[in-house]
């Protein structure tokens, strides 16, 4: 069933809305961060990652941000511009705000942590006045990344382009994304949270990222009257993560379907989150069926977490499906499925 319909006449597929930062992974890998002295560099953060999966999946991608006007934000857009990914309102910060830096600590294949820097950051800089009609309206659907809803004028840039979405026939996709050190105070978070999720077509997160979105509104209960509850406002999917417990998508007919993680050699303990919304999303755009979205999004998380990176190591569809197939060679048809 076409739970999400997508307008086959715009010519962007999506525009993710949000930070495109920096990450700094340790090649002297399994070791406390103050012992590592070894780092590779890559595009990074949440909105970042899940434009580069599509774009590595062959969808027709944009992007709404900010980076620093220096060779950081050089960097940045010029890894999008190679990836195929429209630069044309990625913005430069005006009075010397930075690109967002995070170093990760890989202490081994279970334990993992970020360190990030994120005082003066240029992507809460983009400004509503950066939100152009035309530009939302000529995409399928944008993606925001609850991070961005942090502070201003990003938030309110972000409550516009929402707002040009819903009157132009353009999907909204909420991917919750919250990131404790951005917000101060969790009524904070509840408030703008709610008023994305209220808004929107798709909702993806965590169990955790949902109670903190419905912690003014009270739901506080299980997963289902969760999705219930945000679909009462509009929302056709809500997709709810359980991390090592597999992750379930209800949809607005009264239904769910559940997959559990693909078995991985796991290198890391991030990552895994931005390259299943990416190939859930394109499997989405694509028509499948949704558990077959769920699939095609658990197969694609299992490969970052084997990788050293995020944005570099963001599959094709062809390298998907085969990990899918050799993946139910080894264990079986129903390997992920619940």
């Amino acid at each position: 069933m076409n739970y999400v319909s997508f307008d086959s006449s715009k010519p962007i597929d999506f525009i993710p809305v949000g930070r495109i930062a920096i990450d700094f992974n340790p090649t002297d890998m399994y070791m406390p961060l103050s012992k590592s002295a070894n780092f590779n560099k890559y595009v990074g953060g949440s909105p970042a990652n899940i434009a580069v999966g599509l774009a590595r999946l062959g969808c027709k991608v944009g992007f709404l941000g900010c980076v620093s006007n220096d060779q950081f934000g050089d960097y940045v857009t010029e890894y999008f511009e190679n990836e195929g990914i429209d630069t044309s309102h990625v913005t430069r910060a005006k009075n010397g705000e930075c690109t967002g830096l995070t170093f990760t600590e890989i202490l081994s294949k279970e334990e993992s942590s970020i360190l990030m820097y994120r005082d003066n950051v240029a992507d809460f800089c983009l400004s509503p006045e950066d939100v152009d009609e035309n530009y939302i309206a000529s995409a399928k659907a944008i993606v925001i990344s609850g991070t961005a809803l942090a502070k201003s004028p990003s938030r309110e840039a972000c409550l516009k382009a929402v707002m040009l979405a819903k009157k132009n026939n353009v999907r909204i996709v909420f991917d919750i994304d919250w990131r404790e050190y951005t917000w101060q105070s969790m009524d904070e978070v509840s408030v703008y949270y709610t008023l994305l999720a209220q808004n929107a077509d798709i909702i993806m997160g965590s169990r955790e990222e949902f109670d903190l979105t419905e912690r003014i509104v009270g739901v506080k209960s299980s997963d289902m009257e969760s999705a219930k509850y945000w679909q009462s406002f509009g929302a056709a999917i809500c997709v709810i993560k359980h991390g090592k417990d597999g992750s379930t998508a209800y949809t607005n007919d009264g239904k769910f379907y559940t997959i559990k993680p693909f078995p991985a050699v796991k290198l890391k303990g991030f990552g895994g989150g931005d390259g299943y919304g990416s190939s859930f999303l394109y499997s989405l755009l694509n028509g499948k069926e949704i558990i077959d979205c769920l699939e095609f999004g658990s197969a694609s998380a299992s490969i970052l977490i084997s990788a050293h990176s995020c944005s570099d190591a963001m599959p094709t569809a062809m390298q998907v499906e085969q990990f899918i197939k050799e993946s139910k060679e080894r264990y079986g048809d129903m390997v992920a499925r619940a």
